[in-house]
């Protein structure tokens, strides 16, 4: 099986259409897929195997006025049938690749305490992480 690690464009968004099982949250609508595109500082990498998303990663930059440059890595997924492969690894050293081309100098991601797996991969990231307590809040708008 070959796995293609890609980035996305503005224009790609028809690429995104066949997608495998949980490889995003919900169903990816093209319209705001565009949108996210679109923007600048927002970032997507996809894995494709035979033309199927199997994984996807998104990201976007943040600019301050008074701290480095950082990316945030927003989303990180990889359908069931394709993970312990290696593909979530790949896309994360993708985004960190092309968050360093823009400038960032930090990158962080956050995930659930019990999400053990996705805290393998960022642990595997080492030595250039540092794991952090902190508290997140989520409010809907």
């Amino acid at each position: 099986m070959t796995v293609e690690i890609r980035r996305l464009y503005p224009g790609d968004d028809a690429l995104v259409m066949r997608v495998a099982d949980d490889v995003f949250d919900e169903p990816v609508r093209p319209d705001r897929l565009a949108s996210y595109l679109a923007q600048s500082g927002h970032f997507m990498i996809v894995a494709l195997v035979e033309g199927l998303v199997v994984g996807q990663c998104a990201a976007v930059i943040h600019r301050h006025p008074d701290k480095p440059t950082e990316l945030y890595i927003d989303e990180v997924g990889v359908s069931p049938a394709f993970r312990r492969q290696g593909i979530a690894r790949k896309m994360l050293d993708a985004m960190f690749a092309l968050g360093r081309e823009h400038g960032c100098e930090e990158a962080w991601v956050g995930t659930e305490p019990d999400n053990l797996p996705a805290r393998a991969l960022y642990e595997a990231r080492k030595p250039h992480a540092e794991a952090e307590s902190f508290v997140m809040y989520v409010y809907r708008l």
